[in-house]
């Protein structure tokens, strides 16, 4: 099922290499009356819905957000569901980072359940019980098993904090099937499918233009490279329920005695130093430091926005994290050459580049160094958080930078941009 999202991929490097013919395309004023002198041509509408389609096939479809939390009504799940969309348009490597904590959650999840209990059990008690696969795993982390007590809602449970509870008999093991976790979910195939064919056709698209020497709009890279890393993130969230509504009840038993503290209260409490720290504790957590939360999401009883994974293969996730980072603003790079209305642009352009391809080295040096060392990243916590702001705070700026130079360029296109492909042209004839 992956394939599909592999081909786009093997595709992507040979759209980047189309790229190269806008170093030496020169730069004239928009005239649509030539446009419209030829039945093969293309509008900026056109242009701009393309695009759009593509990086809303992207966005939406492609995000898996974690279950809401209680009594939050549909203004509040889609206000979130539309900053999770703005994020993966502005910091794609962002859900790159999240998915893959996630995968590597769910995989470890089901591995230890079964562990612990599927393979160590009679044939008796397998009867009723159900063998997890990472589809479960990710159901567990992205808030799928809320704890009661006394018939009220006591928090959200964690994988080790529910097989804890189940060892110590505080609870009964949850049963519930693959087949169970599916039907919760609102994605389907269909929906996957126009996506992944939208994809397709874009990078088609720009593949059989540089085919046929026709130039690329700026607009096009940055889409080119919003796909080549929300395929990454799909990919890993290829297995992860989507849009599910609620969680699945797990009872405290009258006999044990209650929890005193649970993850989140752990970490509510440990937020309370600034609105400042809430806000930027959950992207720290995504890059291997302590995973923290909100006040809001703890006071809903829910998982966090960008949370729902555990402390799992951190350094291989800071590495793919930055490497995303590096490879969409290399992708960016490739309108080095572009010739923009003033040098001052021209210059923009360069700057914001490197500055979005260099911002998550400078990351990956400050929180790689201190895992290397084997130090404990709590010891040098204030530093790792003035770095981190700062390597933010430039990649802010480049990714704004980069978004209005793309805007500016279309006050003067490439001569040819309107152009589209002739596809007859690609049919073998005598």
């Amino acid at each position: 099922m992956i394939r599909p999202l592999c081909a786009i991929l093997f595709c992507v490097p040979l759209v980047c290499a189309s790229l190269q013919s806008l170093n030496d395309t020169c730069i004239y004023t928009l005239d649509d009356s030539n446009s419209a002198s030829s039945n093969n041509t293309r509008t900026l509408w056109d242009i701009l819905l393309s695009c759009g389609w593509t990086l809303f096939a992207c966005t939406w479809t492609a995000v898996h957000p974690n279950i809401p939390g209680m009594n939050e009504g549909k203004v509040a799940i889609t206000s979130r569901r539309l900053f999770i969309m703005i994020m993966a348009l502005i910091a794609p490597e962002l859900m790159i980072t999240w998915a893959t904590r996630q995968f590597f959650s769910a995989s470890a999840a089901a591995k230890n359940f079964n562990d612990s209990y599927f393979d160590t059990h009679t044939q008796s008690t397998k009867a009723y019980m159900h063998r997890w696969t990472v589809t479960h795993g990710f159901f567990a982390w992205m808030g799928g098993f809320m704890l009661y007590v006394n018939d009220e809602p006591r928090g959200t449970l964690t994988t080790d904090e529910l097989q804890r509870f189940i060892d110590e008999g505080s609870v009964d093991m949850p049963v519930i099937s693959e087949a169970e976790v599916e039907d919760r979910s609102k994605g389907d195939g269909l929906s996957k499918g126009i996506a992944i064919l939208q994809l397709v056709w874009f990078v088609v698209q720009l593949f059989a233009r540089y085919v046929r020497n026709l130039p690329i709009t700026l607009l096009e890279i940055d889409t080119l490279a919003v796909v080549a890393l929300t395929c990454v993130s799909y990919s890993m969230w290829w297995k992860k329920p989507k849009d599910v509504g609620c969680p699945c009840i797990v009872h405290w038993k009258g006999t044990a005695n209650q929890p005193i503290r649970l993850t989140y209260d752990e970490n509510l409490a440990r937020l309370r130093g600034g609105h400042f720290r809430s806000l930027i504790y959950p992207f720290l957590g995504l890059m291997g430091i302590e995973v923290l939360t909100s006040s809001r999401a703890a006071s809903s009883r829910r998982v966090p926005s960008l949370g729902g994974y555990g402390k799992y293969r951190a350094k291989i996730v800071l590495f793919i994290g930055c490497l995303s980072g590096i490879v969409f603003g290399g992708i960016h790079c490739l309108g080095w050459n572009y010739l923009f209305q003033t040098r001052t642009q021209y210059m923009l352009w360069r700057a914001a580049s490197l500055g979005t391809a260099c911002a998550p080295v400078l990351l990956f040096l400050d929180l790689g160094c201190g895992m290397l060392l084997g130090r404990s990243v709590s010891n040098y916590r204030y530093f790792i958080i003035t770095f981190a702001t700062i390597s933010s705070l430039v990649y802010i700026a480049a990714r704004v930078t980069l978004v209005v130079l793309i805007l500016l360029s279309f006050r003067s296109l490439p001569f040819g941009i309107y152009d589209t492909v002739v596809w007859t042209q690609f049919i073998p004839h005598l």
